[in-house]
């Protein structure tokens, strides 16, 4: 089992572009099975999860050509349907979370889907309840096999468009429910959609393939079924988990680090959430020149209460970087509240960091209370394990920044979501290796 060692305690400089948005190229990936066309993908990050997600689309058949370092086009005109049906399909998605995403796009252009419970991170409940709901409003027939742990969808007289209200603005659950509806008969309005700027591209996709869609941005989305989508180049937004984590890391070492081509708009408030907790930094152009020598002091509210940082949806905080701000926080002066709203397992690697030395009281699965060392204060290296992606580059930041030597074991887990993230921090000047 490959792990990290890193010695730490080393400033790190020069510039750093994130990759392609991981969340991203799940979906739009995923929405190439709504067309015979070929549908060319640019800026595709070299990850785990994107890399399996991809053989998967291969073993269903779908031709698959990598033109040039992060660029494919891809061709649904041949789909293996009976691959659904065996086990390696099902062995498949149980490692990928973002298999979830193959039921609308399959249902809607081959009337019938089957998916296992999909794999991904362990952090907590992830219920799929909002997908199924949603199609079944389109006119799916759903079955659970608990024997199998397999959920089947499927239609005989094709999907048609109606009203829903979504119970909640599942990323995943709009973006799958959407997928569905461009195939649909009629008109499909979905309230309380989900709109994060990965869903917002998906649309734009979408609609460069031939559907209708009105609405994007918002979270009231109106789509008229099409008989057919065509093929369309899309190019990915660059990464908004990987600016936050190269952010933060910048701050966590002290370090004069410029971060490329960020794409500032679909930031949303991640550049002035580290602000608040101290975080110098400007933006120069597209650019985010992160000063991580100026001592972080954490604000406090209006009223003089401790600053709370939580997670909402867009255009609110993502719950991905929650991890990352937590662990900055514990460089800093003052306290903090960080409030993980969305999943009840995500914040128990504080432990791993108050073993280093951190001041965390952890209050429940939910909330942890980060009161910060401040100017002077120092981590010591330790030995850990990656429970999940996030958590992974947090202990990882943790790590850049102590005294010592770290080791961080299960780094699969940081590799399904950081692309070549030992080499990239190695030309920062980090002192970082694989083992293993």
């Amino acid at each position: 089992m490959a792990k990290f060692v890193i010695e730490g305690g080393y400033r790190l400089s020069g510039e750093i572009t994130p990759a392609g948005a991981k969340n991203e190229a799940l979906q739009v990936i995923c929405a190439t099975l709504l067309s015979e066309g070929e549908i060319e993908i640019s800026n595709v990050p070299d990850i785990l999860d994107v890399n399996n997600l991809i053989q998967l689309l291969i073993n269903l058949g779908v031709s698959v050509r990598k033109i040039s370092k992060d660029t494919y086009i891809f061709c649904a005109s041949n789909v293996n349907l009976n691959y659904i049906e065996t086990e390696e399909f099902a062995k498949s998605c149980t490692m990928l979370r973002g298999s979830v995403m193959l039921i609308g796009p399959l249902l809607a252009r081959f009337g019938k889907a089957i998916i296992p419970q999909p794999g991904g991170d362990k952090i907590g409940r992830r219920r799929l309840d909002t997908h199924f709901h949603g199609l079944i409003e389109l006119g799916a027939e759903f079955n659970y096999d608990a024997e199998g742990s397999l959920y089947r969808v499927g239609t005989k007289n094709g999907l048609t468009g109606k009203y829903m209200l979504l119970e909640e603005a599942s990323v995943t659950g709009t973006a799958n429910i959407v997928m569905a509806a461009t195939l649909a008969k009629g008109t499909t309005t979905i309230y309380n959609a989900a709109c994060e700027p990965y869903v917002q591209q998906l649309c734009k996709m979408l609609v460069k393939m031939g559907a209708k869609i009105s609405g994007i941005g918002s979270n009231l989305l109106t789509i008229e079924g099409v008989d057919k989508l065509n093929g369309c180049t899309h190019r990915l937004l660059p990464d908004m988990i990987e600016v936050g984590s190269f952010i933060g890391m910048a701050a966590m070492t002290k370090s004069e680090i410029t971060i490329k081509n960020v794409n500032m708009p679909d930031l949303g408030i991640i550049p002035s959430a580290f602000k608040k907790i101290g975080v110098d930094m400007e933006i120069v152009g597209d650019d985010i020149v992160v000063h991580g020598s100026t001592p972080m002091v954490i604000d406090k509210f209006i009223d003089g209460g401790i600053l709370t940082i939580s997670d909402a949806p867009w255009p609110g905080l993502t719950p991905d970087l929650l991890s990352v701000f937590l662990v900055v926080a514990v460089m800093a002066e003052g306290s903090v509240l960080i409030h993980q709203k969305m999943f009840e397992s995500r914040l128990f690697f504080v432990d791993k960091l108050i073993d280093m030395g951190a001041q965390i009281i952890l209050c429940d699965p939910h909330r942890a209370t980060v009161i910060g060392l401040g100017k002077g204060g120092k981590l010591r290296g330790a030995k850990m394990s990656s429970p999940d992606i996030r958590a992974g580059i947090a202990l990882l930041i943790a790590a850049l920044s102590a005294e010592g030597t770290s080791t961080i074991s299960n780094i699969d887990q940081i590799d399904r979501g950081y692309e070549q993230i030992d080499e990239r921090l190695k030309a920062l000047g980090a002192r970082i290796s694989r083992v293993g």
